[in-house]
């Protein structure tokens, strides 16, 4: 039950490019209740690579490896482990097929690069029948390997749709593995280590762990054990107990993330939102639509921009604009008011601020940012101070203006900086 991830790109070694294959491989693989001892990145070498597979026939039950599947001439993977373990390459038919129904559809010649993805070692099962992604699997000397695509998202769909079935298939005697993850937004990795001093000695052998997200904060939960009944009621009443602790913080459990979240809850309500965005330019609006059925709750938006945006599409009054400016508490109220009324909405949320890097003076420095909130008996804003670049500014405005939605949604008395 114990294996390693190998990572093949000259891209990888030289730091181009983020290994994000082995970080996923490694997670969904512990989570299975798979031990990963090692990974390792080689670069596109004939040697490299071909002592990397020899050393994990000695020292290992399984392997991932990743990269190198692809129709150019440095993917040399499908070669140097056919040479590596004395297999002939030969065309798979299967492959073949599926190939060639890709090449039409697009209307494109069959050429020999293009083939050249369909030859494989002597042995090999294709990962994907379907055709949606490439990779293969053999099994060599009691030990399973698997070959997938360096494409982060073929890679993800090959290991959690073929590769980890496969090999729970193979593995029969692992244990039951229960995880959660708990998502959280508002509060520091510190005031989260200060809050689980309160759980030593209750948590048992749940194991935790703490990965930042920006902005967000992630907690995972994980137990293994053979009575899978027992590890299910142990994880909720840790889980139980983690949310009693930390509260309204917890914004979303799995794979949700906030715009599902407020989206479902609209959609329970039966409201409709409009927003009005500034410094974001549009990036709340993206998010909210990212949700198949949005259009049941999404009554639209507006990228108020500029000034004259603000005044013809926000109803925001001049006079607010030369007495506050753009960024203030009484055009981010007027913005969110005025554009719930234009959509005839439920809820209207607006924001405006600097993002920088440049804009900032010193009474509005940059990450200044004002958010809005306005219903039909209820108007609020705050003022809010956000760090890092550009990016990270509007990717938080747009975070805490969603969940201001959330814990409205939800009757908290209590919003982020009221």
């Amino acid at each position: 039950m114990y294996g390693e991830i190998i990572t093949i790109g000259n891209e990888l070694v030289s730091g181009k490019t983020l290994d994000l294959n082995s970080w996923y491989a490694a997670g969904r693989l512990t989570a299975a209740g798979l031990r990963v001892t090692r990974i390792k990145s080689v670069g596109d070498d004939y040697e490299m690579v071909s002592e990397a597979l020899r050393t994990t026939l000695k020292e290992s039950r399984f392997a991932i490896i990743t990269g190198g599947l692809g129709s150019t001439d440095d993917d040399m993977t499908c070669e140097i482990v056919a040479n590596s373990l004395n297999r002939p390459l030969c065309i798979n038919e299967l492959m073949l097929n599926k190939i060639k129904s890709s090449v039409e559809e697009r209307g494109r010649d069959l050429t020999p690069s293009i083939e050249k993805m369909a030859w494989m070692p002597e042995g090999s099962t294709v990962l994907s029948p379907d055709g949606r992604a490439c990779g293969f699997s053999l099994k060599q000397d009691k030990v399973y390997l698997y070959f997938l695509p360096g494409v982060h998202e073929q890679m993800r769909y090959l290991i959690d749709n073929v590769v980890l079935p496969d090999m729970l298939r193979n593995f029969k005697t692992l244990p039951f593995v229960g995880q959660r993850i708990l998502k959280l937004y508002g509060i520091t990795e510190p005031e989260i280590s200060e809050i689980f001093i309160d759980l030593k000695g209750k948590t048992g052998d749940v194991v935790f762990g703490f990965y930042p997200h920006f902005p967000e904060n992630h907690i995972t939960l994980s137990l293994q054990g053979k009575d899978k009944p027992k590890v299910l009621r142990e994880l909720d009443r840790i889980e139980s107990e983690i949310r009693r602790l930390i509260g309204p913080y917890i914004f979303a459990a799995g794979d949700q993330n906030i715009e599902d979240v407020v989206g479902s809850m609209l959609k329970e309500k039966g409201m409709k939102i409009a927003v009005a965005e500034s410094c974001t330019g549009g990036l709340i609006g993206h998010r909210l639509t990212n949700v198949a059925g949005s259009s049941g709750y999404f009554a639209g938006g507006v990228i108020a921009y500029g000034n004259r945006a603000k005044v013809d599409f926000a109803r925001v009054s001049q006079d607010t604009l030369d007495k506050f400016g753009a960024v203030s508490d009484n055009t981010v109220r007027e913005m969110a008011d005025g554009v719930r009324k234009n959509f005839r909405a439920d809820l209207g949320l607006a924001v405006t601020g600097i993002a920088g890097p440049e804009g900032g003076t010193n009474d509005k420095p940059v990450g200044t940012v004002h958010i809005g909130l306005a219903a039909d008996s209820t108007m609020f804003s705050v003022k809010y101070r956000f760090w890092g670049n550009r990016e990270e500014i509007k990717l938080n405005t747009s975070m805490m203006a969603l969940d201001w939605i959330r814990r409205y949604l939800n009757g908290d008395t209590f919003l982020p900086g009221i």
